[in-house]
């Protein structure tokens, strides 16, 4: 008698590559970041104060966060093997940057908790998916369109005016792929043929209105995947060609109902879009005229959903730092307090001078000449090469008087920079 024929055997599941044996004593989770940049190296105080045990998939072996987080395997972050592999050895994964392409977190995310997930992170990959989701949400943006070409901008530009914002979609950070076109006969149209040419396949561009804020602001929060909240001072920052140079907690002067406001954005976009981990929202502060009056409003100009440059400051001003706050965030822990330290804190970021001759061959001389000159100053390097505009470091002072602090940080980064002598 033959036996009936049996059912189909169900796929097998993904493999899961063999992770090999990482430490958990008392039972405390790894957590694995992609990316070997300052804000991975960053967060391994943070993970010792916890009992967490830090990995980092780098880019190369002495990478950042590499010289001082162990292990640190070296893998690229669009390799989906290696990513899968690096997964596997830890009980939740994050970044360091955004540029992780989504077929790679979902990979991991098949082996372990990935925070913040491949459908949130799409939003700060995307400035376009970013624009029409906040649009949806109604939150408050500038106006905005999806070109494809010259004629869209020019059409854009006949409702919104000149100057117009060009951006990139994917890739650009720190001032990159953002172009400002004054008018039809602007000499950067041909930056912006060739960008519409190498992006014809991959869809529109963004165009934005050129806004005339007031300063810029950013607003810093957290959020856990059980739906915990925290959030920090909204601080002001300042941009120096196209890279945050300053911050400054609290933002000075700013009405205490609009800050409200702001943050009540972040939290609504953290929410919103499914963030887990820290979100910065950068926004434009601009002044309309409202019934005759001039009246304060923000713009949300980008988000970055992991530790921010913006929030820098809180490693020393805060009582519980973002780097922490990320961790905590992360693994679903409760959330900490911050609360600033101080009545204000400035961070001042140390960039690659523009000259050669204004590098110092030794930052660590340098360094310990700021130490001497300001004990209370707080100095953070990265262990980067110097090259010109480069974020190298960043110095902390806090106190009672922004005037003196403002004024010690400065001193104390440009010394570091070569900006200065004394």
């Amino acid at each position: 008698m033959t036996s009936a024929p049996s059912a189909a055997a169900p796929a097998p599941a993904p493999a899961r590559p063999d992770p090999a044996p990482y430490a958990r004593p008392g039972g405390f989770p790894v957590v694995g970041v992609v990316g070997g940049g300052q804000l991975a190296r960053m967060m391994q105080p943070a993970a010792v104060a916890l009992g967490l045990r830090l990995r980092v998939l780098a880019e190369g072996p002495d990478v950042s966060a590499a010289q001082v987080v162990t292990p640190a395997p070296v893998g690229a972050a669009d390799d989906v093997e290696a990513l899968r592999a690096f997964a596997a050895g830890c009980d939740a994964v994050t970044f360091d940057h955004e540029h992780v392409p989504a077929e790679g977190v979902r990979a991991m995310a098949e082996l372990t908790s990935v925070q913040p997930g491949a459908d949130a992170l799409l939003h700060a990959q995307d400035k376009v998916v970013m624009r029409e989701r906040l649009t949806e949400l109604g939150l408050p943006c500038p106006r905005w369109a999806k070109v494809g070409g010259r004629a869209d901008v020019e059409a854009f530009a006949a409702g919104a005016g000149w100057p117009v914002v060009l951006k990139t979609p994917r890739g650009g950070y720190d001032g990159k792929g953002v172009l400002v076109l004054d008018g039809p006969d602007d000499a950067g149209w041909a930056t912006a043929d060739a960008w519409f040419a190498a992006w014809a396949q991959r869809g529109p561009l963004l165009a934005e209105e050129h806004v005339p804020f007031v300063r810029e602001l950013a607003a810093l929060v957290a959020r856990s995947s059980s739906g915990q909240a925290a959030a920090w001072p909204v601080v002001e920052t300042v941009q120096r060609r196209g890279v945050c140079h300053e911050v400054t907690a609290p933002a000075p002067g700013l009405d205490p109902d609009l800050a409200a406001h702001l943050t009540d954005v972040a939290l609504r976009v953290a929410g919103g879009l499914g963030v887990t981990g820290v979100l910065a929202v950068e926004v434009f502060e601009v002044e309309r005229e409202v019934d005759g009056r001039p009246h304060r409003e923000v713009l949300v100009n980008e988000l970055a959903m992991r530790p921010h440059n913006s929030g820098h400051w809180s490693i020393d001003g805060s009582v519980t730092s973002q780097f922490e706050q990320h961790l905590r965030a992360v693994l679903d822990l409760p959330l900490g307090d911050t609360s600033a330290r101080a009545p204000w804190t400035v961070m001042v970021n140390v960039l690659g001078p523009e000259r050669t001759e204004e590098r110092h061959a030794d930052l660590f001389r340098s360094y310990l000449h700021v130490m001497a000159h300001d004990p209370g100053v707080k100095v953070h390097l990265y262990g980067k090469e110097q090259r010109p505009g480069r974020k190298l470091g960043h110095v902390t002072a806090y106190g009672d008087d922004l005037e003196f602090v403002r004024a010690r940080a400065r001193h104390a980064a440009a010394f570091i920079a070569g900006e200065i002598d004394e």
